[in-house]
């Protein structure tokens, strides 16, 4: 079964330059040499959702649960975790829809 991976957050106050700098100019292009490919980018203009959904497939022929074990994921979401909070990440079986997931702290 193919999954998706989802990633739900808001960026930290007045670090934005900064994430946006970290996310496209290294997060994504690491992510992609170890076969995990951001297959969607979504930002909450309104509502109480976190104002950032990415969605990540693996390359063909790539486990992404075996991704997400890797230094490579590990040491880039310690990265990203400085730059975001409410965090809550989603492997889901993949779908050619929209996905998304109720967060966590949304239940509260």
């Amino acid at each position: 079964m193919e999954l998706k991976l989802l990633l739900a957050y808001n960026i930290k106050p007045n670090r934005e330059a900064e994430y946006y700098r970290y996310v496209l100019g290294e997060l994504l292009p690491s992510l992609q040499d170890i076969g995990l490919m951001m297959a969607e980018g979504w930002h909450t203009a309104y509502g109480d959702y976190p104002v950032r959904l990415l969605v990540f497939r693996a390359q063909d022929g790539t486990d992404i649960r075996d991704i997400l074990n890797s230094p490579e994921w590990n040491g880039g979401k310690e990265r990203l975790l400085k730059l975001v909070y409410d965090y809550e990440e989603r492997l889901v079986p993949a779908k050619n829809i929209f996905q998304f997931f109720v967060p966590s702290n949304k239940n509260k």
